[in-house]
C-alpha cells in the first residue's frame, strides 16, 4: 500500500518544512519534514532535498505498517498508521497496545483511544502531538 494524499498532507502540515536543521522538541537534530538521519546543527537543504527524505521516510514508516499489521486495512487507515510511525517511529508501534488492537480488530473504537495515549514527549503533554492524534484519528475512522 502507499499513503494517499490526506495522509501526506497530515505528516507534512504536522512536521512543518524547515529547510535548516533545528532542534525538535525530543532534542534531536531536525531538517525537511522531520528528518533526522544524519542531521547536524548548520545544516542546509534545498526543497527538491527536503522531497527526497520526505519520500525517503514515509516508505520506511510505509514498510513498517506493512510489516507490522497483519490484518487488511483501507488506504485512510494505512495513512493514518504511515503518519503515526513517521513520527514515532516502527520500534514504538511494534510494542504498543495500539497495535494488538489494531490486529484484532482494525475497526475497534479503542483505536482512537490508544492513538490517544501518544502525546508525550519527556513526560510532557504536547499539544501539537495531542491535535496531530486527533487528527490522525479523525482520518483513519473516515
Amino acid at each position: 500500500m502507499r499513503t494517499n494524499a490526506k495522509g501526506i498532507a497530515l505528516i507534512k502540515e504536522f512536521e512543518g518544512l524547515r529547510l535548516e536543521a533545528y532542534l525538535c522538541p525530543a532534542g534531536v537534530w531536525t531538517i525537511g519534514w522531520g528528518y533526522t538521519k544524519g542531521v547536524k546543527q548548520g545544516d542546509k537543504i534545498d526543497l527538491a532535498t527536503a522531497e527526497r527524505f520526505l519520500k525517503e521516510d514515509i516508505e520506511e514508516a510505509e514498510r513498517g505498517v506493512e510489516r507490522l499489521v497483519k490484518v487488511k486495512l483501507n488506504d485512510n487507515q494505512f495513512s493514518a498508521l504511515v503518519s503515526f510511525v513517521f513520527n514515532l517511529g516502527t520500534g514504538n508501534f511494534q510494542k504498543s497496545t495500539l497495535l494488538k488492537i489494531i490486529n484484532i480488530n482494525p475497526d475497534s473504537a479503542n483505536v482512537g483511544f490508544q492513538l490517544k495515549k501518544w502525546v508525550y514527549s519527556d513526560g510532557q503533554i504536547l499539544p501539537g502531538l495531542v491535535t496531530r492524534r486527533a487528527e490522525e484519528e479523525k482520518l483513519y475512522y473516515q
